[in-house]
């Protein structure tokens, strides 16, 4: 087996659901199945989503996420101290779509907000880690959110009598992520992902401003919001980190547009992570130029390949946009992805689940192809 840090085909981490979980989740919540017959459904859906990135070819892979609501709720599934929520706390912004999708925007829920102390009931991934680890042999990649995504969560109308400040609150959720890392590292994972999109929402003012409306200027997110998602990774001997960037996911939706650059040379130099994750998809995340701010040790893994629509890119434009990316970072230095998840929700994306099989095999053979 390749090192994972020089893997050259990776995927993010979420698959679209099928349908019989989709079902299933709904009927659990409404009390019409049993806790067991849920977690076989849960089973089968992780059983199914394994197969398909083996049969792609992928020498990494994720359980699909198929347990969560969201990417990043499992946190409120795990820990107590959150007040009222739906899917969508998740969901809620001024979301863009092409022609086919349309544009959406979700209001934020008034009552969404911590409104007590964090306190962990159970680990937030290790079932899904240790159940992906005994059903494959290739590299288990497990993914987490940045802590600092979880100001979304902290509200100056319902947390100050919890937590006085985000900085008070934000700390609680990296301790709680740091152990959670430990667990995992513990359990025998090999590779974890932290999940930030929140940074390139940053690059809009609209969104900037929500942000900074939850108490940290643009340079604090870059500089305490860095520091505390090191804080989670922690120092762990042959573990692999990679750190996700991306611009929204939500039902073929996207959320902003802006090249990294403002953002490059202190999150790519500033994060301990060995690989970055980039959203490169379309014209939306700007030019390769920021790559010149990729460290010697680090590899930028390009999402080059879009979930967003089922549009089907080869393998000859794909090499040839990793050989443009190379001018900024040499080719020995880059890999390959699909610029996010497939349904960064239980929502999906608007593609088959052909075409999603499809990318993640041209991925793969892409990779061998420019890297043998």
């Amino acid at each position: 087996m390749k090192p994972i840090r020089t893997a050259r085909a990776d995927v993010v981490g979420s698959l679209l659901r099928p349908p019989e979980l989709i079902e299933a989740r709904e009927r659990y919540a409404a009390g019409g199945l049993s806790a067991a017959e849920f977690k076989r459904i849960e089973d089968r859906a992780v059983d199914w989503a394994i197969g398909l990135q083996e049969r792609a070819g992928l020498p990494i892979v994720t359980d699909g996420e198929m347990r969560r609501e969201s990417f990043q709720s499992q946190m409120v599934e795990a820990v107590e101290g959150f007040g009222d929520h739906d899917i969508d706390a998740w969901l809620w912004g001024e979301w863009h779509g092409d022609e086919a999708v349309g544009d959406k925007t979700t209001e934020r829920p008034p009552t969404l907000g911590v409104v007590g102390r964090l306190r962990r009931r159970r680990h937030l991934s290790a079932e899904e880690f240790v159940y992906v680890r005994g059903r494959t042999e290739r590299t288990v990649k497990v993914t987490l959110p940045s802590p600092s995504m979880y100001a979304n969560l902290w509200s100056p109308e319902l947390s100050t009598e919890a937590y006085p400040t985000l900085d008070l609150f934000l700390e609680d959720v990296a301790q709680i992520l740091r152990e959670e890392v430990e667990e995992l590292v513990r359990l025998g994972a090999e590779y974890i992902q932290l999940d930030a999109p929140h940074y390139p929402l940053l690059l809009d003012p609209r969104t900037r401003a929500f942000y900074e409306q939850r108490g940290w200027d643009l340079d604090r997110w870059l500089s305490r919001g860095i520091e505390l998602d090191n804080y989670v990774i922690g120092d762990h001997e042959g573990v692999t980190f990679s750190f996700h960037l991306c611009r929204g996911n939500q039902g073929s939706r996207w959320l902003v547009s802006g090249s990294y650059e403002p953002l490059a040379r202190r999150i790519f130099g500033g994060i301990n992570a060995q690989r970055l994750m980039l959203e490169y998809d379309d014209e939306r995340s700007g030019g390769f130029e920021p790559l010149v701010h990729v460290p010697e040790e680090k590899v930028a893994v390009l999402g080059l390949v879009t979930t967003k629509s089922p549009r089907r890119e080869t393998q000859e434009e794909l090499e040839a946009r990793l050989r443009e990316a190379s001018r900024f970072v040499p080719l020995e230095r880059l890999a390959l992805s699909p610029q996010c998840g497939f349904a960064t929700s239980v929502i999906g994306n608007a593609i088959s689940v052909e075409d999603e099989e499809y990318k993640l095999r041209t991925i793969a053979e892409t990779a061998e192809k420019v890297w043998g």
